[in-house]
């Protein structure tokens, strides 16, 4: 069963009726509720009603998502942005433009279900391998092949919190005649110089084929994005399926919502250091009690007790204590790992986050796991 929102999300939200801290959602800079971006989309119903009720190849193309476009491409140091209703959309559409049938992926074995999904979808051979194991994609990418290869991950991990190598994946990609693809859903608005990205945060701009992107997550609106060259655009724009064949673009408001989140932070990165502040502060907390966060260096950050039936009991025992962090268990992350997923947010206040602390340290030592 769903648990229900009553509330906009923030750092406290009402949930199945009771306020609660949230520590669950994608909302890292707190965006989601913010006034400039609910003003946005007010005003965006009110000049352009509820529903693109057409594909934006026909007529459901509306001077917003241009002005979104150009936003975001500037934002991302790129020479043009396509945006999707998703991101699952950006991934299903565009790894099938850049890759089809004779082709070869390389695809990490904790991508997001959309790239694996796009890769299905492409009819590319896939080649899977270990989590940020160098050594054996190499291995992968000596081996004799026809047609184009594709190298494709997520910049941060959203399950365990951790940054793809992008550098020697950059690397390896050159050396051996590939494109480079990098899904940053969980990095836009987060890493990088005024949260502009993980490629910007490794400085790997010129070294990447195409990125795609979250409008849902740091930016607290919806949708996805791809981003790349205007030439590769220009060619994804009457290609990808996922983008053509929906007559629900990425809503009016939603798309001004998105847009007015760009403009907040573009200039002004208080909000990215402040949860940056409050990442640090959490994460050393958990540190100190000994508790298990993997290998997280972002805002992602588990609490990897194991057992899913433990990981369901700390979950359960944290609301009761107002706190909402929710359990992780397979097929979600491999069986043995199980976890309760941490999202920090530069909403949270210090307040906020000693007292979810202070509540997983001590169900934690009851529970036996430290």
């Amino acid at each position: 069963m769903y648990r229900t929102l009553y509330s906009p999300q923030g750092a406290h939200i009402n949930l199945d009726g009771r306020d609660i801290i949230n520590m669950a959602s994608n909302n890292y800079l707190g965006l989601a509720n913010d006034p400039d971006l609910v003003a946005a989309a007010k005003e965006a119903i009110d000049k352009y009603g509820v529903g693109p009720s057409a594909s934006r190849n026909i007529v459901g193309n509306f001077a917003i998502h241009d002005e979104l476009e150009e936003a975001l491409a500037k934002f991302k140091g790129v020479e043009a942005v396509l945006v999707f209703n998703s991101g699952v959309a950006a991934n299903t559409g565009v790894i099938p433009v850049l890759v089809g049938k004779g082709d070869t992926i390389y695809s990490d074995e904790l991508n997001h279900g959309s790239i694996i999904d796009g890769c299905r979808l492409s009819r590319a051979n896939v080649k899977v391998y270990p989590h940020m194991d160098l050594a054996k994609l190499e291995e992968m990418l000596k081996e004799p092949t026809e047609g184009k290869k594709l190298l494709v991950a997520d910049a941060v991990f959203s399950m365990d919190g951790d940054l793809a190598p992008l550098p020697e994946m950059a690397a390896l990609a050159e050396k051996y005649g590939a494109m480079f693809m990098v899904d940053d859903a969980h990095g836009d608005g987060v890493m990088g110089p005024y949260g502009k990205g993980t490629v910007e945060h490794f400085g790997l701009r010129d070294k990447v084929t195409v990125e795609t992107g979250s409008l849902s997550k740091a930016f607290g609106a919806a949708g996805g994005f791809v981003a790349g060259t205007k030439e590769f655009i220009e060619e994804l724009r009457p290609k990808a399926r996922s983008f053509i064949f929906t007559a629900s673009p990425l809503a009016p408001c939603l798309t001004a919502a998105a847009l007015a989140a760009i403009n907040k932070i573009a200039d002004d990165d208080t909000l990215v250091k402040r949860l940056w502040e409050n990442r640090e502060y959490f994460a050393k907390r958990m540190e100190e009690a000994g508790l298990n966060t993997g290998s997280t260096v972002t805002p992602v950050i588990p609490v990897i007790v194991g057992d899913a039936e433990k990981a369901e009991e700390l979950s359960a025992r944290l609301y009761e204590k107002g706190v909402y962090a929710q359990a992780i268990k397979f097929p979600v992350v491999p069986r043995g790992t199980a976890r309760l997923r941490v999202m920090i947010s530069a909403a949270h206040t210090r307040e906020d986050l000693e007292k979810a602390a202070d509540a997983i340290i001590e169900i934690t030592k009851e529970m036996g796991i430290i």
